[in-house]
């Protein structure tokens, strides 16, 4: 059970407190405030978003990846976007370095094609899809979803990809399979944030069979309408709203499922910090620093921000909590 020793949820970790999690990203807002948005939830695609509220609706800084908007019940917040410059220039993957700005830096060195993705363990129908059988596998949505990072940090990005739920019913889990375990590349000569030890690589994530099977799990492969920059994890990874950011692995390449608890890196490096759900949970705090609240990205302000009241399940306790009925969400953090 973590131990908590900063109870007032006003004071942010130190930079070298920080044991590396998975943040996102920093600086300015890209959209209007949400109040400029309220009329999002009539707009039938992303053109008209952009058209009403007079913005580009993409960066312009690669290939498009356009999505239609989300019917997924808690897809589409209505809070401001956080700018794209932030999102792509502070990043945590260890993969390309400890430091926030080494992804942007460092990633270049990513081929992001040609790219494969094992499917393996139990299901009826394994098998290696490539990219483009990925990206044709569903229709591509929009989602806009609200992120956390264990740090204290939160954000509001649009997402392109699809509920991973489409992938596993491709590929038929047997009866026996309850979790399933994401793996991330792992090559030295891409990625030199490997020569280091601040984790086991490859780097591997998990969540039980029905977390991923819920409609809010989503496969991303862009972002802002862009195909996904290396440094936020291309061509494809894992965006789960409701729990830390760190749970969302990056540059996936291989999905196994098991029916064990996959041993996922930040819970063997640090079991008594990182626990196996990560639930976006206010009321259990880091054991060296409050969850009570979090600093929202591009308010300015710095480490001096306001900070906002953190939501259990990051807001989407009304989709999601039924997951965990009847779980103590203090020990099984």
């Amino acid at each position: 059970m973590l131990i908590r020793t900063r109870d007032n949820g006003f004071e942010h970790p130190l930079s070298s407190e920080i044991t590396p999690p998975a943040a996102y990203q920093n600086r300015r807002q890209w959209l209007l405030t949400a109040a400029a948005m309220g009329g999002m939830a009539s707009w039938a695609s992303r053109d008209a978003w952009a058209q009403a509220a007079s913005v580009t609706p993409k960066p312009g800084k690669l290939a498009a990846l356009p999505g239609k908007r989300s019917a997924v019940d808690g897809a589409m917040t209505m809070e401001a976007l956080t700018s794209y410059d932030d999102v792509s220039s502070y990043n945590n993957f260890y993969e390309f370095g400890t430091d926030k700005s080494d992804p942007v830096a460092q990633a270049k060195t990513l081929k992001p094609r040609p790219w494969t993705v094992a499917v393996e363990g139990l299901v009826n129908k394994p098998g290696t899809f490539d990219l483009d059988a990925l990206l044709k596998l569903s229709p591509m949505e929009e989602r806009i979803y609200r992120l956390r990072c264990v740090e204290g940090w939160s954000m509001v990005i649009p997402w392109v990809g699809y509920s991973l739920s489409e992938l596993i019913k491709q590929v038929q889990p047997q009866g026996s399979a309850k979790y399933v375990e994401f793996v991330t590349l792992a090559d030295p000569k891409q990625m030199p944030g490997l020569r280091s030890n601040v984790l086991g690589w490859p780097y591997v994530e998990g969540l039980r069979l029905d977390e991923a099977m819920h409609p809010l799990t989503l496969l991303a492969f862009g972002m802002y309408g862009e195909v996904l920059p290396n440094q936020n994890g291309a061509p494809l990874r894992l965006v789960v709203p409701w729990k830390y950011g760190f749970k969302s692995g990056k540059s996936l390449v291989k999905i196994r499922f098991t029916d064990k608890e996959p041993r996922t890196a930040w819970n063997v490096a640090a079991p008594q910090e990182y626990g196996f759900y990560s639930n976006v949970n206010p009321e259990v705090s880091h054991p060296r620093w409050s969850q009570a609240t979090e600093r929202r990205i591009g308010e300015g302000g710095g480490l001096f921000a306001k900070r906002r009241q953190t939501q259990m399940f990051n807001g989407y306790a009304p989709q999601v909590g039924q997951l965990y009925a009847g779980m103590d969400l203090r020990k099984l953090y």
